[in-house]
């Protein structure tokens, strides 16, 4: 039986990302900033009798990712939920202002896992939202590290920098967050969507992030950077829309994004229709892992996706191999996106798996 309830209505809105994408041509459901804002921001100037772009109003850019994940069912009502919250303590806040997100709305915050470009927005946020009457959930994974570093190859061996801590379990409720931890996966917000569990590591190429250094204080020693090219507590999210199939949201994929795929099918025995979120392809380490990653995305998966959005960490040359693979279903996403998935019963019931 798939683990969550098949929605009839996607809407997604990205909140933080590296890029702003105004102008490149979009597929249907993908709407641009400027369209949005034009409706948000109606007010004609006193002298041209038109809606005025301020500038001011639109959003940033920022090394991180945050989408905001509002799903429906039929007859039923809507839920709101934040996956991710990006780097620091501005770029979120003024983003959500910017596109006037209800933020009293969202009734759940996901985590992807612990790195700052994840995480660095949320006491900002959870402080922005402490006057709506509802709670809001702290979806985390309980390993949260002291410190994470950054070890550059060719050695990667030697630490050049710490990430900033993330936000503790202290602080985040100060700030009016209800925490829940969990490794394993399970359905949130109404049961239509899925957070998963640690993510399995069955692919040969997918190694993990090299560099990637954890520090350890061990009782009576000296704390010391060990190696730590898995990042464990890493986990994805999933929504089933009738007659499309899975959306899988990868905020970084550090398990790799294969893994990722291959996950989420044995979950679910469902499609895969749409990849969104940060594919962890760029940079000299991981441009090896870019030919069987696109092989196995365009074809070896079968369905391939109909869309796949590489965002934040996926690097320009894996945007130039998936565009090369998949033509306009690679869409150039950006921080102030929306995309309106909308399901069809009909057609899941003809060419789908029976919905239990």
């Amino acid at each position: 039986m798939p683990p969550t309830t098949v929605v009839d209505k996607l809407t997604i809105t990205f909140l933080v990302d590296n890029c702003i994408e105004w102008m490149s041509k979009l597929p249907p459901g993908f709407v641009h900033e400027l369209p949005q804002h034009v409706q948000l921001y109606p007010e004609a100037d006193e002298v041209t009798g038109v809606p005025v772009v301020d500038l001011d109003h639109f959003c940033c850019g920022a090394h991180g990712f945050a989408a905001l994940i509002e799903t429906a069912v039929e007859g039923e009502g809507s839920h709101y939920t934040l996956f991710d919250v990006g780097p620091d303590s501005q770029s979120l806040v003024r983003n959500v202002s910017a596109m006037k997100i209800p933020v009293d709305k969202i009734e759940r915050i996901i985590l992807s896992h612990w790195h700052r470009d994840h995480t660095g927005g949320l006491l900002s946020f959870l402080n922005l939202r402490q006057t709506a009457q509802s709670k809001c959930i702290v979806d985390l994974h309980p390993d949260r590290p002291l410190a994470r570093g950054i070890a550059p190859g060719p050695t990667f061996d030697k630490v050049v920098c710490a990430l900033p801590s993330d936000p503790s379990v202290e602080h985040i409720e100060e700030a009016g967050g209800t925490v829940e931890q969990s490794s394993e996966g399970h359905a949130v917000a109404g049961n239509t969507v899925w957070v998963s569990g640690e993510i399995p590591r069955v692919t040969s190429f997918e190694t993990g992030m090299m560099g990637g250094m954890r520090w350890y204080d061990e009782p009576g020693k000296r704390g010391s950077w060990l190696k730590e090219q898995h990042i464990m507590d890493e986990r994805y999210a999933a929504i089933d829309v009738a007659g499309k199939g899975l959306v899988i949201f990868s905020a970084c994929s550090h398990a790799g994004i294969v893994n990722v795929i291959k996950d989420a099918i044995a979950v679910f025995s469902r499609p895969i229709y749409m990849i969104i979120g940060g594919l962890h392809l760029a940079g000299p380490e991981f441009a090896p892992r870019i030919p069987p990653t696109v092989e196995f995305l365009s074809r070896q998966l079968r369905p391939s996706p109909t869309y796949i959005l590489p965002m934040h960490c996926s690097g320009f040359q894996s945007k130039l191999a998936l565009e090369a693979a998949f033509g306009e279903g690679c869409v150039p996403a950006g921080v102030g996106l929306k995309v309106n998935v909308v399901g069809d019963r009909g057609q899941d019931e003809r060419i789908f798996p029976p919905l239990y």
